[in-house]
């Protein structure tokens, strides 16, 4: 069962859609931003592999409709020069790096869409961990093996 684990460490596909809002902010200033917002909302609802490769084919299409757009730079009197779309360039870069790995969920049904178990496995053993927090970094980690030996295998 760890396997399952550290791939869906892997997905994360809430924490991404979370990332991505705060990049956007919840009210873009741009039309680009505006149509990326409810894009990356959707993602939560995919659940077939046809909505997987809708969702891909629109968020393409924005790319080519905006792709002008993200390039725009600001020059400073200094001559220095910054692309002036930040904050939508780091969320197209965001989704585009994590595609391959974004629904990794559809192939295995054992690979749950959010990393919410996980985080709360590691909460609970972050708990224990301060009960005994007086062990050196070799016991700690020998407590942890121990620890999901126990919990997981039983």
């Amino acid at each position: 069962m760890p396997n399952v684990f550290l791939v869906e460490a892997k997905v994360q596909l809430f924490t991404f859609q979370r990332m991505s809002r705060i990049y956007l902010t919840q009210f873009p200033k741009t039309e680009a931003g505006r149509e990326l917002l409810p894009l990356v909302g959707k993602l939560h609802e995919i659940a077939t592999y046809q909505q997987r490769d809708e969702w891909i084919t629109l968020f393409h299409h924005w790319n080519e409709i905006y792709h002008d757009f993200l390039l725009e730079k600001s020059i400073a009197p200094s001559g220095r020069r910054w692309y002036k779309h930040k904050l939508l360039r780091r969320t197209r870069s965001l989704i585009k790096n994590a595609l391959s790995d974004l629904f990794h969920y559809l192939d295995d049904p054992r690979i749950p869409k959010s990393t919410n178990g996980l985080e709360c496995r590691f909460s609970y053993l972050k708990n224990e961990l301060k009960i005994h927090r007086g062990l050196s970094t070799e016991n700690r980690k020998n407590f942890i093996l121990w620890h999901n030996h126990f919990k997981y295998n039983a």
